[in-house]
């Protein structure tokens, strides 16, 4: 069996970025896209659901198995912002192919970067898109998530991963460090422990693994996980979008204090809601046993 080290080498290295010898994965039976969508270069983007308020965006580099190039991230970023500006849309899912959601950086694209340029330039400065997003943001994981990828994903509110997923920072094999808050989410997430072994080894976790350590939440055949992930978006579209919006500043206030200020946080958003519409309605039809009719308000 091949080395991490040396799959990580395969994944990241030269003959897949610069000479494009990996494949391109058909994506015919795995996201009908509409000719009315907007066009971008590294992206397709589409709105599903029964209701039509579901944001879908899947990476679109597949003979770089995704890498995360700059022009792809300010593609992401631009569709993650107009979904997010959509009053229509209720969720956005973020998603790659059977092969790959995202396999890294483009090594090619920042092999010649120094401390300099990266500084004077803000080199990644286009992921804050993604983490800026008041709406939740769920990743939808078939195939390779590494380095970047992995990243990309913990940016994400929720994690719904194929039987198949690999996830990983296997930046140590290339002289470096993850870069886009892998050494800062993935301990929330796992654990110190957890975290220190994945970052420093390069080792890659699968998806059973990963649901285990709370990385990921649930884990679907490769078949069916688009299916669930938008089934799960859509179950989130029929709650208040008002509501949920705080809901999702609430628990991320979680990672970014400590316990007693994120409790004064929460209850100051709680209070909060009782001054809007939504809940008056959602706690009158409990009442009422009647289904809400929330107006985000």
């Amino acid at each position: 069996m091949a080395s991490v080290r040396s799959v990580t080498r395969f994944l990241l290295g030269k003959n897949i970025f610069n000479n494009n010898l990996v494949a391109p994965t058909s994506n015919a039976n795995f996201v009908k896209f509409y000719s009315a969508a907007p066009a971008y270069e590294n992206i397709k983007i589409d709105v599903v659901g029964s209701k039509k308020n579901v944001g879908l965006i899947q990476l679109n580099r597949p003979k770089a198995l995704n890498a995360l190039c700059k022009p792809l991230f300010v593609e992401l970023g631009k569709a993650v912002t107009d979904f997010d500006s959509d009053n229509s849309i209720s969720a956005i899912i973020i998603t790659g192919n059977e092969k790959a959601f995202a396999a890294g950086a483009d090594i090619k694209e920042m092999q010649n970067n120094t401390y300099s340029d990266n500084v004077r330039a803000g080199f990644l400065r286009e992921w804050e898109d993604i983490s800026n997003c008041g709406k939740p943001i769920i990743a939808a994981v078939n195939g390779f998530a590494l380095g970047g990828g992995c990243e990309l994903a913990m940016l994400c509110d929720i994690i719904y991963a194929g039987e198949k997923a690999k996830f990983g920072q296997p930046e140590i094999n290339i002289g470096t460090i993850p870069g886009a808050g892998g050494t800062q989410r993935l301990p929330r997430y796992v654990g110190k422990s957890k975290a220190m072994e994945i970052v420093l080894t390069g080792n890659f976790i699968d998806a059973y693994e990963a649901e285990k350590m709370g990385l990921v939440s649930r884990v679907f055949p490769v078949e069916k996980l688009l299916e669930e992930t938008i089934k799960l978006a859509e179950r989130i579209g029929t709650h208040s979008p008002l509501i949920v919006k705080l809901a999702k500043q609430a628990v991320n206030q979680a990672y970014e204090t400590q316990l007693k200020a994120g409790l004064q946080f929460e209850k100051s958003i709680f209070y909060g809601t009782f001054a809007t519409a939504d809940r008056r309605e959602g706690m009158t039809a409990f009442v009422e046993k009647r289904s809400p009719n929330f107006k985000n308000e």
